[in-house]
């Protein structure tokens, strides 16, 4: 029952920052951990090639009676994003609009506001943003058009100067408050997803075939006790697309070897699921909810605006997996319980912030700890079955470890992960 050896394969959503922050951050944030939980940690500098596809560190924690080593595999887009916000700002911004209206009249967008209103507002955020920039542009170069046909230079000339300067505007409005606002960002996202539901960006299908291949490398030559694919926001369908594609190259990838378990943390798979195009992602996701040998786990989170929260991944989306549906297991997570009070009313609104804390230190002891996963001693199907013995075993004095240890030899208090089918999905509530 005691993991002393994890793998863990992390697939980052549309994020452009890429590697080096990833790390930093998450360097930082395994210190805090080890300070809530007073662990020993260290972690050791990437390993790979810098132009290479992935990057790899390993952890080594210990506490009060465990000790355990992990390996971290990065899996990295960061190049293939970079490309996307390179277009010119007037072919994001048409593309974007496009895609857009045409979510809006093909129905998409309304089931978008039906599954999560929030999310829905989310996605249409920049393009209000980009309406409110684009009328005071209009209005200074109304102002301009005005001051020169006062100047007596009519018609032609005077239309021209002021479309000109409407482009400068919003321009040069776009691009100055791009840290802050992220409409360019967002827009790229949003031009991404409709090409991946639409199947129109070998460069990404390329890669994550060979980051599929690497999943089966490692589970055919890990001595690992379990591997876990993490997701992350659109890293959730990525991670789901390569699990899916693994099983296709190897059918007894979870028979044989190390357990493997799929983690989806503030997944947003609508955004490609809810396309009437993308028959083959949907129909790789059944595969995996009736998938007897691999684990899918799926964190969800109210606060965050970027996920889909209630939402059932596989009947959300119109997926008929059967009597032997037996993935994923929803798991309902509460940032108030993980952030300390005096911070919680600046942390719960920014978006971005939120969206990362399922992957970041928790402020106060919890059942839902994304480090304790990656680097506690108690297998991720076991913690989601018992989540207060696994949060026990490292809060509690040594009597109160001991029974939690029984505890989580025993058995589980809830049978929707331990490998029972079951057709409706599975939710283990934590805190």
């Amino acid at each position: 029952m005691r993991v002393q050896h994890r793998h863990i394969i992390y697939v980052q959503g549309y994020d452009p920052r890429g590697l080096a922050q990833y790390y930093r951050m998450f360097r930082t944030e395994l210190r805090k951990f080890g300070r809530l939980y007073d662990l020993a940690t260290t972690v050791s500098r990437p390993k790979g090639p810098p132009e290479g596809e992935t990057a790899s560190w390993s952890i080594e924690t210990t506490g009060a009676g465990w000790h355990t080593r992990t390996d971290y595999d990065f899996l990295r887009w960061e190049d293939l994003i970079q490309r996307d916000l390179a277009w010119p700002v007037w072919r994001t911004l048409a593309y974007a609009i496009a895609i857009y209206w045409r979510l809006v009249f093909s129905g998409t967008m309304g089931r978008f506001w039906s599954a999560h209103w929030r999310f829905a507002t989310f996605i249409s955020y920049p393009h209000v943003l980009l309406l409110n920039e684009a009328i005071w542009s209009a209005g200074i170069a109304w102002a301009f058009g005005w001051g020169l046909q006062a100047l007596g230079i009519h018609g032609f000339l005077a239309a021209a100067g002021a479309a000109g300067v409407f482009v400068a505007v919003l321009g040069t409005l776009l691009k100055t408050t791009e840290n802050y606002t992220y409409l360019l960002y967002l827009m790229s996202d949003t031009i991404f997803t409709w090409q991946f539901s639409h199947g129109n960006r070998p460069d990404w299908d390329a890669r994550i075939d060979r980051f599929a291949q690497h999943l089966v490398k490692v589970a055919s030559s890990s001595d690992a006790e379990e591997i876990v694919l993490v997701g992350h926001s659109s890293g959730s369908f990525l991670g789901a697309a390569i699990l899916a594609r693994a099983l296709r190259l190897d059918p007894e990838l979870g028979r044989h070897g190390p357990r493997i378990v799929l983690l989806t943390l503030g997944g947003n798979m609508p955004i490609v699921g809810f396309h009437k195009a993308a028959t083959g992602f949907r129909e790789r996701l059944r595969q995996l909810a009736v998938e007897p040998s691999i684990d899918w786990i799926d964190c969800q989170s109210r606060k965050d605006v970027m996920n889909f929260f209630p939402f059932d991944p596989i009947a959300g989306q119109g997926i008929d997996a059967g009597p032997n549906r037996r993935n994923p297991v929803i798991v309902p997570v509460r940032f108030r319980e993980v952030i300390r009070p005096e911070h919680y009313n600046r942390f719960r609104w920014k978006f971005f912030r939120v969206h990362f804390q399922f992957v970041m230190a928790n402020e106060r002891p919890h059942a839902y700890d994304f480090f304790m996963i990656v680097c506690g001693p108690v297998p991720l199907r076991e913690r989601m079955d018992n989540p207060t013995a696994a949060l026990k075993l490292v809060t509690g004095d040594g009597e109160t470890r001991s029974q939690a240890w029984n505890r989580l030899n025993l058995g589980s208090e809830s049978p929707g992960i331990s490998g029972s089918a079951t057709p409706e999905p599975s939710i283990r509530r934590i805190g």
